[in-house]
């Protein structure tokens, strides 16, 4: 599963995933984890709000540029 050109996996100075828009839907665990830390994996939906915590290791994730705003 881990593969170049993932980069899902950056995390910023406070321990936080970064997801960038191109990169949508996010999961967990992402690509870069040590396989021994994997769990099932789960969807984010880190759309609405720009940020999310997976319900099996508590890791949270941010949408670059904050909560998708969707214009008329």
């Amino acid at each position: 599963m881990v593969g170049k050109g993932v980069t899902m996996a950056e995390v910023d100075p406070r321990g936080v995933v970064v997801v960038k828009p191109s990169q949508l839907p996010a999961f967990c665990p992402n690509p870069a984890m040590p396989l021994w830390s994997w769990h099932p994996r789960v969807y984010l939906d880190v759309a609405p709000t720009g940020t999310a915590m997976c319900p099996y290791c508590g890791t949270r994730y941010e949408l670059e540029g904050g909560p998708v705003k969707h214009g008329h």
